[in-house]
Order: structure tokens, then sequence, then C-alpha cells
């Protein structure tokens, strides 16, 4: 049995997905880019403001499937350029100083709209 997840307080999906599907105790989150939800624009072009608003809506989506970044296990970290690096991680390090999941952090050769990074994570519920 699986349980479509959406909430109006992170960007809708954009294409044919959803924006986290929950089963066997799981919560799987499609990746995040750094839309503000309230307007549809991104938050801005710096990178370390745009990962803030990844996590920001990643914590929505877990929320609404019961859930927190607390119970996050896993994370992909997806940046169009891997000199983002350090900025990116000194932001991630923020929300996840304790429970750290595993993640895997790669430089993709282009991300949706163009956003400078794109977060994706699974948790527990």
């Amino acid at each position: 049995m699986k349980e479509i997840i959406s909430t109006e307080n992170a960007p809708g999906a954009i294409g044919p997905y959803s924006q986290a599907v929950k089963t066997g105790g799981f919560v799987f989150c499609s990746g995040q880019i750094p839309i503000d939800p309230a307007t549809g624009d991104f938050v801005s072009d710096n990178v370390a403001e745009q990962t803030e608003q990844v996590l920001k809506n990643l914590s929505a989506v877990l929320e609404a499937a019961g859930s927190s970044l607390n119970n996050v296990v896993k994370t992909t970290v997806f940046l169009a350029d891997m000199a983002d690096f350090a900025a990116m991680n000194e932001v991630y390090a923020r929300y996840f100083s304790e429970n750290k999941p595993a993640r895997a952090t790669v430089q993709a050769a282009r991300l949706p709209r163009d956003a400078r990074v794109e977060i994706e994570c699974v948790a527990v519920v």
C-alpha cells in the first residue's frame, strides 16, 4: 500500500510525479529545488539561500507525511557546480546537526529551471 503525499507548503510537482510517496514505514521525497511556494519563484541565485529554501521545502513535505528532517535516513544532493559544495554544506549542516543521514552529493549537468541545488531524501515515518 502506498500513500501519495502532497502539500501546498512546498512547490507542487511540475511533472508526472508526486512530492512524496509514503509506504512501508518510509517516505520517499522527490527532489526539491529552491522555489518559494508562496511566489512560485526562486528565492535567490545564491546557493546558500537556495539550499535553505530546498531544505524548508523538504521539511514541509516530510511534515505532510507525518515525519521530519530528524527522521531522514538518506539524502542525495545535486549541485549544478561542485564548487558550491562548501556553501551548500554549511547550510545543510545546520539542518542536520544531529542524526546525520547518509548522503551522496553529485554534480549534475543541469538541474530543473537551472537551479544551483536540488535535494531528495528518504525518511522513516
